[in-house]
This record gives structure tokens, sequence and C-alpha cells, in this order.
């Protein structure tokens, strides 16, 4: 093993965008249906979950933990995983993933472990980042004025938290005015919503004002780019289509997650704006065996200090570690590769792993 690939199994990673894990026992179709992204349906009966790059590398990467062998075939992985329970499942893998600190997006939380649950398995410190479509949504069940509920409760969820986050890529897309609406326009598109059942917030102007807002608060914003369900209409969640927003963002750290199959246009967004940064979250899981070409990629254009790293983990907690180990394996190899067509040296390597590691986002999220 070489110095620099024993430097990326230790290094503790700052995961900066991930979800609860299960913690209570479910059936084998919950599990598959949790290893495919996209689908909004149960996984068809003719297929498995298995046979993706993210089944093969949940078995070739996260069945030595369960006392098999390496690609264990997928009944022999389930009948070993149900075996263990899912609390237990939870602190094995989420401690294994080498973590010292989990930010993580409350938004979406049926089902899985809150912050605090996730703090009592000891596999790192929890921080919290606001989903701001959840803040309106809220906003909007309280009573009188809309516009100052939403302030009211941004501020308070924000007080201890580390970072705002928008699914805007799921109720729309980039694409149109995303510039800050007047007050008028807030209040009517509000009095709309309201009368309508005011469930999930799909009003352009609110989710244009709850950008606006969060910005005002200054704290870094997440943005879900490219990759997810579907639906998330993919051309629409093109990140060069922020380019109007991002022109009057300021100085609030921007961080574009996933970006499969936009990742070189955010690379060239975190090189066009100081305050742009990217990562390859969930992507990384879901291409498996591909993911280090991903990783490479995410290296082209995107300055060193501008990407980060997250696993994007949610229910299964195979996926809180396997983000780290795929991202351990992807860098250190395609780093080594660098390294040993001598265009880098190994010790920029190893800062370089540093800073992707956790370096950057102890800077952009005022870790301490």
């Amino acid at each position: 093993m070489t110095a620099l690939r024993e430097h990326a199994e230790a290094v503790r990673l700052v995961d900066h965008h991930v979800h609860g894990c299960w913690l209570a026992p479910g059936d084998r179709a919950r599990f598959e249906n949790a290893l495919n992204e996209a689908n909004t349906e149960p996984v068809a009966d003719f297929d498995s979950s298995f046979d993706t790059q993210l089944g093969f590398a949940v078995r070739a990467h996260c069945s030595d933990i369960l006392g098999l062998d390496r690609h264990s075939d997928a009944d022999s992985y389930w009948a070993a995983r149900r075996a263990v329970p899912e609390d237990v499942l939870a602190q094995v893998f989420l401690r294994a993933a080498g973590v010292s600190d989990w930010l993580v997006d409350t938004g979406l939380s049926p089902g899985v472990a809150g912050l605090g649950e996730l703090a009592t398995l000891g596999a790192g410190r929890v921080h919290e980042v606001v989903r701001l479509e959840s803040v309106a949504e809220e906003a909007a069940s309280a009573p009188g004025d809309y516009a100052a509920a939403f302030d009211a409760l941004l501020w308070q969820q924000t007080r201890a938290a580390v970072a705002t986050k928008s699914i805007l890529a799921y109720r729309g897309g980039f694409t149109g005015d995303l510039s800050d609406p007047s007050p008028a326009e807030v209040a009517d598109a509000a009095a709309r919503w309201r009368d309508a059942g005011a469930t999930r917030l799909t009003d352009r102007v609110l989710l244009r004002f709850g950008l606006h807002r969060a910005l005002r608060v200054g704290k870094p914003m997440q943005f879900h780019v490219g990759f997810g369900d579907r639906d998330c209409d993919l051309h629409a969640a093109n990140p060069l289509h922020l380019l109007d927003f991002l022109r009057v963002s300021g100085d609030t750290p921007v961080i574009l997650l996933h970006c499969y199959p936009y990742e070189r246009e955010a690379g060239y967004l975190a090189q066009a704006f100081n305050n742009v940064y990217l990562d390859g979250g969930l992507s990384i899981n879901h291409l498996g065996g591909r993911s280090a070409a991903f990783i490479g990629r995410l290296l082209e254009l995107a300055p060193f200090r501008k990407i980060l790293y997250s696993s994007d983990g949610f229910g299964p907690a195979e996926l809180h570690y396997l983000g780290a180990r795929l991202w351990r394996n992807g860098i250190a190899a395609t780093l080594q590769r660098f390294v040993d067509a001598d265009e880098w040296g190994e010790t920029d390597a190893v800062r370089v792993l540093d800073l992707i590691a956790h370096h950057n986002a102890r800077r952009v999220y005022s870790l301490d």
C-alpha cells in the first residue's frame, strides 16, 4: 500500500451533506427500494436493486462488515443483514465510515434517525442543515403574514444550524426567473397557496423568496443539482441555469450537491464564482465501480479548495459507510495516477486529499 493510500484510509472526513439512517427493521423490499434513487415506485417484480452498480458496491464493500466474503450473493447478504438489529447496523456502519462530523439535512426525515438519535450512535458530531422548503410549509400553516412567519422561523431554526438547503430542483428546477420577488408578489402567492391547502410548495414566487431570505442569513446554502428521483426534471437541474442567481448571491457560500451528470458544468461554476463549491455525494454511491472516474472529473476544472466530501446517505446505514469507502478508494486511485505520471508530487496529493476530506468543509461551515 502506498503512503498516499495509507493516508486516504486514515483521514477523518467531514460528511457535509447527509440524512438520517434507519434504526427500525424492515423487509427486503424496503432495502432494495432504498438502493434506487430515481424510481418513485417500488422496484419492478422482475428487477433487483442488487443488480446495479450500487448493489454490486454494497456486496463488494459492506459484506466483510457482516462477516461475509467479498461479493457474497444477494440472498446471503440480505440474510446476514437481517440477522443484525437495525440500530446495531447503524452504529457499526457509521462508525466504520471514519467521519468526524455529519451535516444532516433534516427536511427528509420520515422513518430515519433524527439529530439526537444520530448523536447517540457515537459516530461523530452532528450538525443541522435547514431545508428552506420545509420552513416555507411551516410558515404557511402559521397565522398572520407569511413573510414575517417565514423570517421568524428561518432565523429561529438557523441559529444553531450550519447551513440551509434548497430542493428547488424538485420544485420546478432552475430555469426561469430567480430574482427576489416584491412584498406584494409574496403576499399574493402566499394567499393563493394557503387557499389551495398549502401542501407541497411549488409556487415559484415563494421558492424565490426563500432563496433570497436565506442569502440574508449568510450561512452556506446547499442546492440539490442533477441526478435525483424522477420528480426532478433533470434538464432543469443543470446548475448553469443558476447563473443569474449566483451573480447576485454575494459572499454567501453556495454548494452544488451531487452534480452528476453536470459535474463539469459545476466545476466551471466553482471556478467562475468565489462563493461556489461542489461535491459528488449520492453520485459516488450510485456509480459504484465507476465512481473513481467521476471523482477524476470533479478534479478536472474545479479549484481544489472548492470541492467537498459527502455521502448523501439516507436510510440503509450502508450508504453512509459506502460513500466514504468509495471516496477513499477513488480519490487515492485518482491522485496516485497523477503522482505515478509525475504530474503531481505526493506531498501535493496528500494536501489536496485533506482539503477535500475535511479542511474545505471546516472552513466553509465554520466548524471548530
